[in-house]
Order: C-alpha cells, then sequence, then structure tokens
C-alpha cells in the first residue's frame, strides 16, 4: 500500500507541477504578446516617421534640381545680356512655373515637419526656401548691375543652408533607423 500512496503523490505531484509549467508558458505568452504590441505599434509610427522625412526628402531634392536649372538660366541671360535666344527665354519661363510650384510642395514638407514635431527642421527648411526667395529676388533677366561673384555668393549661402537642412535631416534619419 505504501507503493500504491507513493503513486498517487507521484501521480498527483506531477499534474500540479505541470498544470503550474503550462499555466507559467500562457501567462509569458500573452505578456510578450502584449508587449510586443505596444513595440509593434512604436515600430509602426517611426517607420511612418521615416517614410515621412524620405518624402520631405524628395521634394527637397526635386526643388534643388530645380533651382540649380533655374540659377544657371538666369546667369547665362545675364551674361549674354540682349543677345541671349528667345528659346531661352521660354525655357526659363518654363523652369519659374515649375520651381513656384515645387515651392508649394516644400510648404507641404515644412507642414509635415512641424506636424512630427520637428521645429528644427522646419526652420532649416524654411530658410532655405527664403534664401532662394533672396536669390530670385537679386538675381533675374536683364539686370546688370550684378557681378558674378555677387551671384556666386548668394548661391554659396544657399547651398550651405541646403547642406544645414541636409545635415539635421540625416541625423534625425539615421536616430529613427537605430530604434527600429
Amino acid at each position: 500500500m505504501d507503493n500504491e500512496l507513493f503513486l498517487q503523490i507521484t501521480d498527483t505531484s506531477l499534474k500540479i507541477g505541470l498544470g503550474a509549467l503550462i499555466a507559467a508558458v500562457t501567462a509569458w505568452v500573452v505578456l510578450r504578446r502584449s508587449g510586443g504590441s505596444q513595440q509593434s505599434a512604436n515600430t509602426a509610427g517611426d517607420n511612418r516617421r521615416i517614410q515621412i522625412l524620405e518624402d520631405v526628402s524628395s521634394q527637397v531634392g526635386t526643388v534643388s534640381h530645380i533651382f540649380a536649372k533655374y540659377s544657371s538660366l538666369v546667369v547665362e541671360s545675364i551674361q549674354f545680356g540682349e543677345r541671349w535666344p528667345q528659346a531661352r527665354r521660354i525655357e526659363l519661363e518654363s523652369v519659374n512655373t515649375e520651381l513656384v510650384a515645387e515651392f508649394k510642395k516644400m510648404a507641404e514638407a515644412e507642414a509635415k515637419l512641424l506636424m512630427l514635431g520637428e521645429k528644427n527642421l522646419e526652420r532649416s527648411l524654411r530658410l532655405y526656401g527664403a534664401k532662394i526667395a533672396v536669390y530670385r529676388k537679386q538675381v533675374y533677366v536683364g539686370r546688370k548691375d550684378i557681378s558674378l561673384e555677387q551671384i556666386t555668393a548668394l548661391k554659396n549661402a544657399i547651398v550651405q543652408v541646403r547642406e544645414q537642412f541636409y545635415d539635421m535631416l540625416s541625423r534625425k534619419y539615421d536616430r529613427l533607423l537605430a530604434s527600429v
């Protein structure tokens, strides 16, 4: 009978131990999933922020490209003066229209940065746009009293502000990538 009692105690102990093990594994899985959903929500949010920053970078890149075309055409018009071909004038008008349209997209990019709480990035982008606007007010078709050195200085200021913006954007982007 001692043998039978020993088997019953052993059987009951094994059942209790197995039940406790199943409960512990179930609790661990449930906690892991609930914590995982929070982490996946953070990851999804970070991925969305990354996508927005990539969109902003793309929009600024487009503005930079169009501005480069605009700048080279305007400088060419100043250098050639009255001898500048009419076809190039028409091309400049087209590029100017394209630049104005892209400025609207750049304003949308500024709004996205503000939505993300990125005030410093937004200010830097706004400064970049302002520098381009100053350039357009100073360097225009038919202006004869501006030197190439002055034009170069204005353009270098724009390049410097753009680089500062991209440096800030890159640091933010890298931090987000590291957290994903």
